[in-house]
């Protein structure tokens, strides 16, 4: 199958010049990448086809060759150099994504202050801490100290990874690029430096603190503010307060992940709160009231009016949970449940007994029509 033209693949016109290519590449690498279409092979196939076609098109020596022979410049041994380039280019590919996608993420690992590639330093890792609460403090909010550890800046040397009077020195290889080139007939092989690993630098004596990396690790107490009405599965990020960057590189950010303990009688679902309540079959026939405990600490009666059945909600406005970041609250949802009397006496039983030879259907409405129409269904059964 023919390859389609590199210029229709990135849907730019041969003229167009390099700043219009990169934003053209940007925007298919971004539509096309694995991570936003798991399982797509046809998008895979296009991705591979974009980086493919900017590639070729960002170079000036391989976009002349490929604009005077086409596919053919890079097939068969051919003037393009075809073997040097087909070895080199998934790690020339990575390289490339690598700085594209390091600016969508904010520069983290560009060259300069801060930067990783050219700098000696990088950025340290995020930490995760797994924070649990119960339903009430998640009610009124609260601050928590949290012991957390990490790796810190190493105070001897100041984070640059060198023994203190002495300083990390450019790489004599890479010039401090952190990359190294290479030719190969019409194409630059760019690789990461063999000498600083790519960071551009070089310690001949480190730091015996830190053995060079410019960090140490120790437990650091931070005081952490849980929001009123946070629900489970809130994260609370605290920016730089991660994990030290290498030789000086900016911090991580630390991640609190918020879980609520199961409560003995609540259950909550967004801002609102349900409570299962028992009540006596005294009470639910007579009528009365019950006294409930309400997420906040405060005492609530309720009233029961006379003749309530089982799994009547009782709902009680603004009782719930807070809405977070706002002034509104959620409701309370009392259900209740008739609790049948058990380990009668004989006095008991007697009354019992005596109550029900004195009910009739009109008190027990719901069952009298369940079983007239269980005998009726039988009745036509039987023809």
């Amino acid at each position: 199958m023919a390859k389609r033209d590199y210029y229709e693949v990135l849907g730019v016109g041969k003229t167009a010049d390099e700043k219009e290519l990169k934003s053209a590449f940007r925007k298919l690498a971004m539509q096309l990448h694995p991570d936003k279409n798991p399982g797509d092979k046809a998008a895979e196939a296009k991705f591979k086809d974009v980086n493919e076609a900017y590639e070729v098109l960002k170079d000036p020596q391989k976009r002349a060759a490929y604009d005077r022979f086409g596919h053919a410049a890079f097939e068969n041994g051919g003037q393009g150099g075809g073997a040097g380039f087909n070895g080199d280019f998934a790690q020339s590919m990575s390289d490339m994504f690598d700085t594209i996608f390091d600016e969508f993420l904010g520069g983290r690992r560009q060259g300069g202050p801060g930067g990783g590639r050219g700098t000696g330093r990088e950025r340290g890792a995020d930490l995760r801490y797994n924070l649990e609460i119960s339903l009430e403090e998640a009610y009124a909010g609260k601050q928590v100290e949290v012991r957390v550890p990490t790796s810190i800046t190493c105070d001897v040397c100041s984070g640059n990874g060198a023994k203190p009077g002495t300083q990390p020195q450019t790489c004599r290889t890479c010039g401090g690029a952190g990359r190294v080139r290479a030719m190969q007939g019409f194409f630059t092989i760019e690789r990461t430096c063999h000498s600083c690993g790519g960071r551009g630098q070089t310690i001949a004596d480190p730091c015996t603190a830190c053995g060079g990396t410019g960090r140490k690790t120790k437990d650091k107490t931070l005081t952490v503010s849980v929001p009123s009405g946070i629900e489970d599965g809130t994260r609370i990020r605290l920016a730089g307060e991660g994990e030290a960057g290498l030789r000086g590189g900016p911090s991580g950010d630390l991640y609190i992940f918020v879980s609520l303990k199961p409560h003995p009688f609540f259950q909550r679902e967004g801002a609102d709160i349900f409570c299962r309540v028992p009540i006596s079959m005294t009470t639910a026939a007579l009528g009365g009231s019950v006294e409930v405990p309400s997420v906040s600490g405060a005492k609530i009666k309720v009233p029961i009016p006379e003749g309530t059945q089982t799994n009547k909600e009782f709902r009680l406005k603004g009782k719930g949970m807070p809405v977070l970041r706002s002034t509104q609250s959620g409701d309370m949802y009392v259900r209740v449940f008739v609790e049948t009397p058990s380990n009668l006496n004989r006095r008991q039983r007697e009354l019992l007994e005596e109550f029900e030879r004195a009910t009739s259907s009109d008190n027990h409405p719901e069952s009298h029509g369940f079983f007239a129409k269980v005998k009726s269904f039988f009745d036509d059964l039987g023809g």
